[in-house]
């Protein structure tokens, strides 16, 4: 498979995200794309099983149930770049049907080398898939994606997940009309969004009593120890997860039981956490039904078609740019 960057490269830029966010006054923070190792990436699939959390499999429904509507929707001849595949399990329903219609290429675009290979592994039985994964930041990769199109190719991006909601309001708007720059009219945007739900449902989805989601969380310390040589001490930090109303986002946070001084070797950079300090990990932003709507008007796309799943309120939004 492709790479886009070398090992050295990776460690440098994992450095110096792990040094800014850490580094900063106020609230630390650590880039939530950083939980998605080879162990982060099992351990969120083993979550995607758990009753508490209800996105992976309401994701799954509403494609398995309108891969068909879906498909209609994009005119041949299309390429499908899926930003963010992790293993492509959510995502076979929607290429079966593609490949029902026409031989189609297929372009995974992952920071994680694990999750490209378990993507491969996973979809390689389709016929008439062609797979070509690309290890990328989102951007680059589908610009590489849109570079290779044939004339009267149309492009599919797929953002599936609840992934958009990571970004605060104003970023994820940004990040769309980004992903716009690249696509010419015409061309078609599948985003999911988590719907707006109890609170407790959606804490609980974060915060499962069998402890995979603190396991998954605090891997990211694990791995800031793997690969930058720090000595986070993992027992040190609880697992916390917050609802905020008023952004209406849950927050996951690792919290430090006691004061304590962390070195990162290949950061050269050593930070003092106090007890009670929390490090952020992630923010999962949850939408109105009707906010897509106003995020592609905003974006530069047109939202013309809504698939929702009311067992757990998700939405798929099918954006076409104009």
């Amino acid at each position: 498979m492709p790479t886009g960057t070398t090992d050295e490269s990776a460690v440098a830029e994992f450095a110096a995200d792990v040094r800014s966010g850490l580094g900063r006054p106020g609230q630390k923070e650590l880039p939530s794309k950083y939980l998605y190792d080879a162990i982060g990436s099992a351990l969120f699939e083993v979550i995607s099983l758990l009753p508490e959390y209800g996105v992976t499999r309401a994701d799954e429904r509403v494609l398995r149930q309108h891969a068909a509507e879906i498909v209609a929707r994009v005119p041949a001849p299309v390429r499908v770049a899926e930003l963010g595949s992790g293993t492509g399990r959510k995502t076979r329903s929607l290429l079966e049907a593609f490949a029902r219609r026409e031989p189609t290429s297929y372009f995974p675009i992952e920071i994680s080398r694990a999750a490209l290979r378990m993507c491969r592994r996973e979809l390689s039985d389709i016929e008439s898939i062609h797979i070509v994964g690309f290890e990328r930041e989102y951007l680059d990769g589908l610009r590489e994606v849109a570079a290779g199109r044939e004339p009267e190719e149309r492009i599919l991006v797929l953002f599936l997940g609840s992934t958009i909601g990571n970004f605060d309001r104003p970023a994820g708007v940004e990040f769309l009309e980004q992903v716009r720059e690249i696509l010419e009219a015409g061309d078609a945007l599948l985003l999911g969004t988590d719907l707006e739900k109890p609170v407790a449902q959606l804490v609980e989805g974060y915060d499962d009593p069998l402890g995979i989601t603190a396991a998954f969380n605090r891997n990211l310390l694990a791995r800031v120890n793997r690969e930058l040589d720090a000595d986070f001490d993992l027992q040190g930090y609880d697992h916390v997860v917050r609802y905020d109303p008023e952004e209406r986002r849950i927050e996951m946070h690792l919290r430090a039981r006691y004061t304590q001084t962390v070195t990162i070797a290949k950061a050269d950079f050593t930070v003092m956490i106090r007890e009670g300090e929390t490090i952020w990990t992630e923010s999962s932003h949850k939408y109105s039904r009707w906010e897509p709507y106003r995020m592609a008007k905003q974006s530069g796309f047109g939202c013309v078609a809504q698939w929702v799943d009311e067992e757990w309120p998700f939405a798929e939004n099918l954006l076409i740019a104009e």
